[in-house]
């Protein structure tokens, strides 16, 4: 495994000289892992990151009854855990091996000691971690709930709209019972004597049924396949609201647990004060 050329794809470490990679990648330790074993979990203590060098690995948040809700699947080049070198705080997400992966892992501990040596080494590296953050800002700040719907409406074409009004219509009583009164006058304006448009057995008209329905099963697929669009856009839409939603939760409760135990800290502070 050419360690210095997968921290060369990486995008934390752009930037980064020749001689700083080498340095770097030689601290590496590689880690293995087996298919649906975990790397961590949600909560736990993060001292360390990790580079994908090889196979696959999904971030996710838990869920009740073992639902989890997937975040991101990361693949070779790609990292995660970055945060914890710098504010040592729990994990925010779970990592879970989905295919046999061979990892990278970085401490806290060991890239202190690097950029001590090499502080020239520090810039690019906090360039790289400021995007992401700016990234993940951006799409938190980005509102999640639109109108999908009127969104995919506005694009539609005319041929399109015209498709959903004949399946629209096709599914109502109001054709039935049209056709069933032009049906009506038709046999009744042709069945009288010999010099009629189209006599018995009406064989014009059994064409135009047969244009008529043959036209029909399309125009409707044409309507169901655009429908089918519009519950993949929606659940989608929902997908996001919920998953920006539980994160949104998540750190709430996170700063309110912190917060809780900053005041009890405060509380026992001013007893002891008072008491002395």
């Amino acid at each position: 495994m050419n360690k210095p050329e997968l921290l060369r794809k990486t995008s934390l470490f752009e930037g980064l000289e020749e001689a700083d990679l080498q340095g770097l990648a030689a601290k590496l330790r590689e880690r293995s892992f087996r298919a649906g074993e975990m790397i961590f979990h949600h909560g736990a203590e993060a001292t360390a990151m990790f580079i994908v060098a090889e196979g696959h690995v999904n971030i996710h948040l838990p869920g009740e009854q073992s639902r989890r809700i997937s975040l991101k699947d990361l693949a070779q080049g790609e990292y995660f855990g970055e945060l914890s070198l710098f504010d040592h705080q729990p994990r925010s997400a779970s990592a879970l091996a989905t295919t046999h992966v061979v990892l990278l892992e970085l401490t806290a501990e060991t890239l202190s000691a690097y950029l001590a040596q090499h502080p020239g080494a520090a810039l690019p590296i906090l360039r790289t971690m400021t995007q992401r953050l700016r990234e993940t800002n951006t799409l938190l700040s980005k509102r999640a709930a639109k109108n999908v719907l009127e969104e995919l409406d506005k694009n539609l074409k005319w041929t399109d709209r015209l498709a959903d009004r004949i399946a629209e219509l096709n599914g109502s009583w109001m054709f039935i019972i049209g056709l069933i009164l032009v049906t009506a006058g038709w046999a009744l304006l042709n069945a009288r004597g010999n010099n009629t448009f189209d006599p018995y057995p009406f064989v014009f008209y059994n064409l135009v049924l047969a244009v008529l329905v043959s036209l029909q099963g399309p125009l409707i697929v044409m309507s169901q396949n655009r429908q089918t669009l519009k519950d993949r856009a929606q659940s989608q839409t929902d997908f996001q609201v919920n998953l920006k939603n539980e994160v949104n939760i998540e750190t709430i409760l996170r700063e309110l647990g912190e917060f809780r135990a900053e005041v009890g800290t405060l509380m026992k502070k001013t007893e002891r004060e008072i008491s002395g």
